[in-house]
């Protein structure tokens, strides 16, 4: 379980920096916010995985997850209280 979730970490560091850099415009979140919906959508990418039946192959769960972090960088600059320029 702690290796499950070190990883999550580690993957949704690079899958939320990922997904921030393909959403269109300014995101006014902070890096924890990134890493945070990045991490949500690593844990969410790999359980669909596991669901599906595709977890060993490990390209096609990392793009879910990049997927998935696009989807949560967005739901956290909507709903941060600050303004884009």
């Amino acid at each position: 379980m702690l290796y499950f979730l070190i990883g999550c970490v580690i993957s949704g560091a690079i899958a939320g920096a990922i997904g921030r850099l393909i959403l269109p415009g300014r995101q006014n979140i902070g890096w924890f916010a990134t890493i945070a919906a990045g991490t949500v959508a690593a844990g969410v990418g790999t359980g669909v995985a596991y669901l599906v039946g595709f977890a060993s192959k490990g390209w096609l769960v990392f793009l879910v997850q990049i997927a998935l972090a696009v989807v949560c960088v967005a739901a956290v600059t909507s709903m941060s209280g600050k303004k884009s320029d």
